[in-house]
Order: structure tokens, then C-alpha cells, then sequence
């Protein structure tokens, strides 16, 4: 059976006790972790550990964010999203070989990131550019022996795994996010999950509504009132990648833990999990 968990990030917890409670109030004993509050000394390393041993809450993944990230519009976060501003490639690669170790010391082996936007044509100068960059930070942490998965949803599945097949050496695979997709007006994700199924190795269980002008993305929703068909995804999973983890994530809201809680009981009665 596949395991279900909730994105840490989502609970804006400000200690490890808070992240805690936060995840068991959740209904649920598992997380994908933010690595970058412990890599920068946001939240302690040591107290996360001493917080989730006697809880019995066990991390399935890490996520690494990349710096100078701006979503004030999508027009910022294509240019600022990723590993794409050349002004912070430094500062993330760096970062990757950091949060490497510190999700090795954590026993984890799959990380995940948004890449930043793709470019479709092999004939842009920014591809070459972008492959680079995806190869190294996949090297970064294939160093320690952790899978990087790439996010879904900046770019079209059939872009993004034209970009997994030119970085095959290095076995990319894909946190897949079918809100994204809606948010980023990038497809039909149970389509797009068709495409994608052989390199999916996670799931964020998030929801959404399409933008309602061109050039601007779609609103973030509670689980179950967007556009996301969640039977139909539930089945394409279940044909293809059964015991795929399913990472509840929440971005928007005041209402966290209650929005979460909404997602994990369709989770449960729709995904049968």
C-alpha cells in the first residue's frame, strides 16, 4: 500500500514541537520535509528527530527550494523560478550538495524540486543551459545516493520528459502534482500521469481551478472543489504506479490542518488508502 503523508511547509510550523502536533492533528504519521529551514538553521536538526522518534512520524522524502524564488506573478516566477536566474546558480548548487548530506544524515533517498520553466525547443539557448544545470544538481545528490524528483507543472509533460530522457544517465524522476498542471494551464493531469507514469516515484495531493485570463495562473483550492477529476486519477494510479506515496500539500488557506484533513478523507474513501 501506498504511504500518506503531508508536506511540512504546509503546516508553516515554527518549531519542531509545532510540526509535531501539527502532522498527528493531520491524521497522518508522515512527511515530506523542507530541507532547507534545518540546512539553514531555521528549525534544529537534532529537536526534529527528538520531536518524531517518540511520535512515530517518519519522513518519506525531502524538498529543496531554490533561492531568489518570486510568485508574485507568473511572469516572476518564470523568470525567477528554479535553477534559471544564472545570479543564483552558485548559491543552489551549492545548496543541493548541503541538502544532500542533510538528507542523507536524515536516511532519506528521494529529494524533490521545481526545476524552473523547461524550454520545449532544443533549439533555445536556454535549454543546453537549464540540462546543465539539472545535471549537476542530480549528480549533487546521486553523491550521497538520493533520487532527485522533478515537480510537475511549469512545463508540459511531453517537455518534461523529453528533458527526463536527455538526463536518463542520471534517473530523474517526478513528484507529480496534478494541480500544478491546472494552475500553470500545463495540461490534463490524468493525461499527463498516462505520460509520465514510468518516472513518477511521488504524488502531491493538491487541487486547483484554471487561470481565467491567459498569461495569469489558476487559484490553489481545497481538495476535491477544483478541477482535479480524483477518480479518475485515483484509478490512472492505481493501473500504473500502485504503491506511489501520496503527499498531501496545502498552500493556501488560513484553515491548514482542516483543509488537510478534508484531503486525507478523500484520499481515503475515493484512492482507497
Amino acid at each position: 500500500m501506498p504511504e500518506v503523508g503531508v508536506c511540512s511547509w504546509s503546516l508553516r510550523p515554527a518549531s519542531p514541537r509545532e510540526l509535531a502536533r501539527d502532522v498527528l492533528s493531520c491524521g497522518v504519521d508522515a512527511v515530506q520535509l523542507a530541507l532547507d529551514p534545518l540546512r539553514l538553521g531555521a528549525l534544529s536538526e537534532s529537536e526534529l528527530l527528538a520531536e518524531f522518534k517518540p511520535n512515530h512520524i517518519r519522513i518519506l522524502s525531502g524538498m529543496m527550494t531554490t533561492v531568489g524564488e518570486d510568485y508574485s506573478s507568473l511572469q516572476k516566477i518564470r523568470e525567477t523560478g528554479g535553477l534559471r536566474p544564472d545570479q543564483h546558480w552558485p548559491a543552489n548548487l551549492a545548496a543541493a550538495h548541503q541538502n544532500a548530506a542533510l538528507a542523507s544524515r536524515l536516511g532519506l533517498n528521494v529529494v524533490t524540486l521545481h526545476a524552473g520553466f523547461l524550454p520545449h525547443d532544443a533549439a533555445d539557448p536556454l535549454r543546453p543551459v537549464m540540462i546543465q544545470r539539472l545535471r549537476e544538481v542530480l549528480r549533487a545528490f546521486a553523491s550521497k545516493g538520493i533520487r532527485v524528483a522533478f515537480e510537475t507543472g511549469r512545463e508540459d509533460a511531453r517537455t518534461l520528459l523529453s528533458v527526463l530522457h536527455e538526463l536518463r544517465a542520471e534517473s530523474p524522476g517526478v513528484n507529480f502534482d496534478p494541480a500544478n498542471l491546472i494552475l500553470y494551464g500545463m495540461g490534463d493531469p490524468v493525461a499527463a500521469f498516462r505520460e509520465l507514469a514510468p518516472h513518477v516515484v511521488q504524488v502531491h495531493i493538491k487541487d486547483a481551478t484554471p487561470p481565467s485570463r491567459p498569461k495569469e495562473w489558476g487559484e490553489e483550492v481545497v481538495v476535491g472543489t477544483g478541477c482535479v477529476e480524483w477518480t479518475k486519477f485515483f484509478d490512472t494510479i492505481a493501473e500504473l504506479r500502485p504503491t506511489v506515496n501520496l503527499l498531501i500539500e496545502r498552500e493556501a488557506g488560513e484553515s491548514r490542518v482542516a483543509d488537510i484533513k478534508i484531503a486525507r478523507k478523500l484520499v481515503m474513501q475515493i484512492g482507497g488508502v
